[in-house]
Formats: structure tokens, C-alpha cells, sequence
């Protein structure tokens, strides 16, 4: 694939393809996800699961059983998943991996249940193949399940009225995985095995280098996983490089093909929740906001990294000037600079710590917006399904501002955004905050936190700051320069993943019931319309100012003071 060498018109032309990818499945991947989870009937494959499982699939539960049964299961996937970390020596096809140190094991188990996939270690050389895929792999699936069921949820939530029930978790759950992730995963990891990328179960083998040395590499499951990490948002590699890595990410083309999956699911929900509520005009809202604050980050981040003067000497006459003037360090050259900002965005705007260049190379301000892609809470457009009941508790918060605006009792889709609702939704905002801010005040506070701090000044604080906005918000993307595989990082970033997942979930599902159990409230004169653009500027701005206000004395104190000190 071959693209201009004028780097804006490249730039334009990538984030181009992407945008029109995305739109023409918004609608038929909506529709498909609306149909999952409304349809009555289950698949024999299904019933089979339920059985197996001992559930009762036409049985509904209210929002305590349904999060009691999406913690129950949590616990027993991170139990699960650490055993086979502790016991990889003992497993067939461990290619002679050790067991994974206990502090390593607890935070890599966290990291892939909660959707964060976070990883402190080199996939190649600390993962077997059975960990690899009957571990980190299935988590990638059901993980990605699990956030798209309490969205799901929450939907139901503002749809149903006299409710006490918010479906069955084990349905969504089944349902998410079968009809909707393992389709669209195996066609993605077909076309990417078509691309280059690996599809191995093999043992270590011996290269000669180009330089005539020798290296030792470990194939691996790369296109399977690949697939699904990326559109389940979740992230980790089975190599260190991650998405930089050519059995990963081979060509230009496939770099498209893995942004796209990271977006697809995300900004395809709002039309799943438009007919779920009956209204298509209000997913067109909501995922019109997701679009402006996503393109907004993606155009500061690309006009940071093309225009980092003195990066990069200046061509000599006679020769492309493809890389001057622009931040080419920590850069793949089959992707170039615009390729891999929009990488970078896609992957901070939405749940997922797949990385297909390096993040601590970045410019300041470009790393900073990486930052603050993470810190808006992920919901432009999220990951899969936390974008989607993210951006509705703002919504939340918006019509009650509104509301005190105008005096009126703030109502949403029908329902009336009382004071339960709206502590709810408050709890749910600062709730991440607080995990994020404690953290790096924490690490920088100590001796063990700032011991793994590889550059002093205001980059060491980003990069401390980074590592847990990405936890905190269940990206797992990281600013390399911190020195993350160490007990204290492993066990405070394994609380934060835990925290920043599961502590949202169950203020989002005690807001789904108690939304639920409301009587529709009739639309008046004085009804805020949330089908405008009106309201979609409202939203966004809300956004945007409640981040500011939360995040700024943090962001000037890393990025933006490393940026202007320059």
C-alpha cells in the first residue's frame, strides 16, 4: 500500500479511509447487536453453555443479581487465570517457560480480566502457548463480553419502565461472545494470517539476523489473538513490540485494517442504542459526539507529531523529505508518522493498549493528548460497551445541569434524573478520578513508585501519570520509560484495573435499575430535547469541563509544562 509522501495529505487520507469504514457498518453492525440482544430465541450452542453452567437462560434478574453474577464471574476468571501463570511449567506447549512470578501473575490476571491488559512483561519470552490462548486469549473474548452486557444493561435501563429485571448477565455474556465477538474475530484473523501475520503453535527457532548475527524467536497465535484483542478493545500482545511487531502487524494495510477493529464495536453501539429506546435520532446524538471529540484528539495529536521541528534533520537535496521535520522516533517506517498517530488515538479513545509505535517518544503535547483521550473517560467512543454507558452517565449529568439551568426536574429519554440518579452518576464520574489521581500521587510520593521512573522532570511525571490514567481506565497502554514489572507497580496498578473496571459496572447497573423501575414521564413544553444538535454541543462541552476542571493541575504539571518548557 502505497501512500503520498506529503505527510498532511497522508494523514487526511488514513483518518479518511477509517471514518468511511466506520460509517458504512455503523448501521448493519448496530442493527446485528440490537437483534443479539433482544432476540428471544437461543442457539443450540447456547442452550448447550446454560446447561453446562447450570442457568436458567429465560430466567431475568434484577440489577444486585446481575452484577453479584458479573463479580462472581470476574473473581473466578482472575483465580483461573492465575493459576495457569503459576502452573505454566507444569503445562504442555509452555516452550519452557518458568511460572510467572506471584506479583507478575496477580497484575497480568487482573489486567486481562478487567479489558486492560496490561502487560509488565515480554509476552515472547514469560508466555506459553496455553497461557497465551486458553488463558489471555478466551479472557480477551469474554471480557470484552462482559463490558458490552452492562451496557447493554444500562439500555435497558432508560427502555423498560415498572421493571424490577435488566436481562440475564449469563445471556448477554454468551450472546456477546458467540453471535457478535467470535464472528467478526475469526473473519479479522483470517484476513490478517492473508496479510503476513503469524498463525503458529510452534517451538523457539534460530534466525540470522541481517547484520549476520542470531536471534531466537517463539512463534505464536498471532493473528487469532491480534483479532480479537483488538476488537474486544482490549489490547496486550503476544509480542513486546505489540502491534509494531511485522508477525503482529505486517503492512500498511493490515495497520488500517486493526484501527478500524479497534473502532468498530464502539462507534457501531449508539445505533444499538437508539432502537433499543425506540428513537434512532438519539444514537445519531451520542455518536456524534463520540465522532467531534474523537477527530478533534486524532487532529491535535497528527499536527503535533508531523510538526515536531528539529526532530528529524532536514532532507538533503535531491532526496523525499518523508520524514523531516516530523517525530519519527519510536516509529515503524512501513506506518509512518500519520499512520501511527491515528493508531495512537484510536487506541487511547477507546479501551485498548494495543500500540503500533511508541508512546513514550511522542512529542509533549502529542503525549499529552494521548493522556487526555484516556482521562475524558474513554467515551470517544470507548471501549467495547464502557464507551457506550460512559458517555450516557455524562448524559446523565448533562440534562441535570440543564435542568438547573432552566429549573425544571431534569429528565432523560422519558425517565426523570432524580437525586439517586444523579449521585449515581456522580459516584461513577469521581470514581475513576480518584483512582487515577491517588495512584500518581502515591507513586510519586514514594521511594518504590519514583525508583521506577526512567526520565526526571515533568516527562517522568507523565509517564507515572500515564501508566495509571491506562489502568485506572482499563486502556493498558503505556509510556515505556516507566519500569512498570516491579512489586510495588504490579500490585498498585493490579488494585487500580481493579477499581477503575469493576466499581463503574455496578454504579452503572444500580443506575440501570433504578431507571428501570421508573413510570415514563410524558414529553412538555419544557422537556429538553436531546435529539438536537443543541444537545450534542451541550454534552460534549460537559465533557470536556468536567476533565478540565478534574484532570487540569495534573496535565500542567507533566505534559503541558514539558511542552512549553521547549
Amino acid at each position: 500500500m502505497t501512500l503520498p509522501t506529503n505527510p498532511a495529505v497522508s494523514a487526511v487520507l488514513v483518518t479518511g479511509t477509517v471514518l468511511v469504514a466506520l460509517a458504512l457498518c455503523y448501521r448493519p453492525l448496530g442493527d446485528h447487536m440490537f437483534r443479539v440482544y433482544t432476540g428471544t430465541r437461543h442457539w443450540r450452542v447456547e442452550r448447550m453453555v446454560y446447561r453446562l453452567i447450570g442457568v436458567d437462560a429465560d430466567a431475568e434478574q434484577g440489577w444486585p443479581a446481575y452484577a453479584r453474577a458479573l463479580l462472581a464471574f470476574s473473581v473466578v476468571s482472575v483465580l483461573a487465570l492465575y493459576a495457569l501463570q503459576r502452573l505454566q511449567d507444569h503445562l504442555f506447549l509452555s516452550l519452557g517457560m518458568p511460572a510467572v512470578p506471584p506479583d507478575l501473575a496477580w497484575n497480568t490476571a487482573v489486567a486481562f480480566v478487567t479489558n486492560t491488559d496490561w502487560q509488565a512483561y515480554s509476552g515472547e519470552s514469560a508466555m506459553g502457548h496455553v497461557v497465551q490462548t486458553a488463558g489471555l486469549a478466551v479472557q480477551n473474548f469474554v471480557s470484552a463480553a462482559a463490558g458490552l452486557a452492562v451496557a447493554v444493561a444500562l439500555v435497558r435501563g432508560f427502555a423498560r419502565a415498572r421493571s424490577d429485571t435488566l436481562g440475564n448477565f449469563w445471556v448477554d455474556l454468551v450472546r456477546g461472545t458467540i453471535r457478535i465477538l467470535l464472528p467478526i474475530a475469526f473473519a479479522a484473523a483470517i484476513l490478517l494470517a492473508a496479510g503476513g501475520a503469524l498463525q503458529s503453535f510452534g517451538g523457539h527457532h534460530g534466525w540470522t539476523t541481517l547484520a549476520g548475527g542470531g536471534q531466537t524467536l517463539t512463534p505464536a497465535g498471532a493473528a487469532g489473538q491480534e483479532a480479537i484483542k483488538d476488537l474486544g478493545t482490549n489490547g496486550g500482545g503476544v509480542f513486546n513490540a505489540n502491534s509494531a511487531h511485522p508477525w503482529e502487524n505486517p503492512t500498511a494495510w493490515t495497520n488500517l485494517l486493526e484501527i478500524f477493529l479497534l473502532l468498530v464495536i464502539a462507534t457501531s453501539l449508539p445505533r444499538t442504542f437508539g432502537r433499543m429506546v425506540g428513537d434512532n435520532r438519539q444514537g445519531y446524538v451520542i455518536v456524534s459526539v463520540m465522532a467531534v471529540l474523537a477527530l478533534i484528539s486524532i487532529g491535535v495529536t497528527q499536527t503535533a507529531e508531523l510538526h515536531a521541528a528539529g526532530t528529524v534533520p532536514e532532507a538533503t537535496a535531491g532526496t523525499a523529505p518523508q520524514w523531516a521535520g516530523q517525530a519519527a522516533e519510536g516509529r515503524e517506517a512501513r506506518f509512518g508518522v500519520p499512520d501511527s498517530a491515528l493508531f495512537a488515538s484510536a487506541a487511547t479513545l477507546t479501551s485498548t493498549g494495543s500500540v503500533d509505535s511508541a508512546h513514550d517518544s511522542y512529542t509533549a503535547f502529542g503525549g499529552g493528548m494521548l493522556i487526555v483521550n484516556m482521562l475524558l473517560g474513554e467515551v470517544a467512543p470507548g471501549g467495547a460497551g464502557s464507551g457506550l454507558y460512559g458517555i450516557l452517565v455524562l448524559a446523565v449529568i448533562t440534562v441535570f445541569v440543564a435542568g438547573l439551568m432552566v429549573g425544571r426536574t431534569p429528565e432523560y429519554l422519558g425517565k426523570k434524573i432524580g437525586s439517586r440518579e444523579i449521585k449515581l452518576a456522580s459516584l461513577y464520574f469521581l470514581a475513576t478520578p480518584v483512582v487515577v489521581l491517588l495512584g500518581t500521587a502515591v507513586a510519586m510520593g514514594t521511594g518504590a513508585g519514583r525508583a521506577g521512573i526512567g526520565n526526571g522532570g515533568a516527562h517522568g511525571l507523565s509517564e507515572v501519570l500515564y501508566a495509571f490514567a491506562s489502568t485506572g481506565n482499563n486502556n493498558g497502554s503505556a509510556f515505556a520509560g516507566l519500569s512498570a514489572n516491579t512489586p510495588f507497580y504490579n500490585t498498585a496498578l493490579g488494585l487500580c484495573m481493579l477499581l477503575g473496571r469493576f466499581l463503574p459496572m455496578v454504579l452503572v447497573l444500580a443506575l440501570a435499575g433504578s431507571l428501570a423501575r421508573q413510570a415514563p414521564v410524558p414529553v412538555s413544553a419544557g422537556t429538553l430535547p436531546t435529539h438536537r444538535p443543541q444537545f450534542a454541543g451541550l454534552l460534549a462541552g460537559v465533557t470536556v469541563v468536567l476533565v478540565a476542571l478534574t484532570f487540569l493541575p495534573a496535565l500542567a504539571l507533566g505534559p503541558l509544562a514539558e511542552g512549553l518548557s521547549r
